[in-house]
């Protein structure tokens, strides 16, 4: 059984594949630099929001055991 931090793993894996395809599709269609750093801004933003997913409860584990010793 898949529990949400499982979830939340690969659907924010996901937000990162379709953005960046999304980026990719429109830039082979020519892009004006505005769009370019919209582009940039939602692939770094959702890149962004993967690592925070993985890294962050890991470090209040960290804390709770530090705590808890």
């Amino acid at each position: 059984m898949i529990n949400w931090k499982e979830f939340a793993e690969w659907a924010s894996a996901f937000v990162v594949v379709i953005t960046g395809a999304l980026a990719g599709h429109y830039a082979a269609q020519g892009m004006n630099p505005v769009q370019w750093a919209g582009a940039a801004c939602a692939v770094l933003g959702s890149v962004t929001l993967a690592v925070a997913l993985r890294v962050w409860p890991a470090e209040t584990k960290i804390k709770a055991r530090i705590q808890r010793d």
